[in-house]
């Protein structure tokens, strides 16, 4: 599975599993929102899940603004690792 193999990732970093951290919240969502994403492909006018895209995205925006102020080496090598374009982050 994917968040096994993540955390994994995470663990040998940091030498513990916490899937509450920072960083494995941020991969779950950039996961869900790749999901849905390939969701909108086939469903364009599912307007609930697009509003459920729309908060996982304030809530991924917001931990990585957080991130960014606590640990800005981490935030960087997220950011590069998911590729995720800093131009969605304020």
């Amino acid at each position: 599975m994917v968040k096994n193999s993540f955390l994994r990732v995470i663990s040998q970093e940091k030498k513990d599993e916490n899937p509450g951290s920072v960083e494995f919240q941020v991969f779950h969502f950039t996961n869900k929102i790749r999901k849905l994403t390939s969701h909108f492909e086939l469903h364009r006018k599912d307007y609930l899940s697009q509003r459920g895209l729309r908060k996982i995205l304030g809530k991924r925006q917001r931990l990585l603004s957080y991130l960014s102020r606590k640990n800005p080496v981490s935030y960087k090598k997220l950011v590069n690792q998911f590729d995720i374009r800093e131009s969605q982050i304020r």
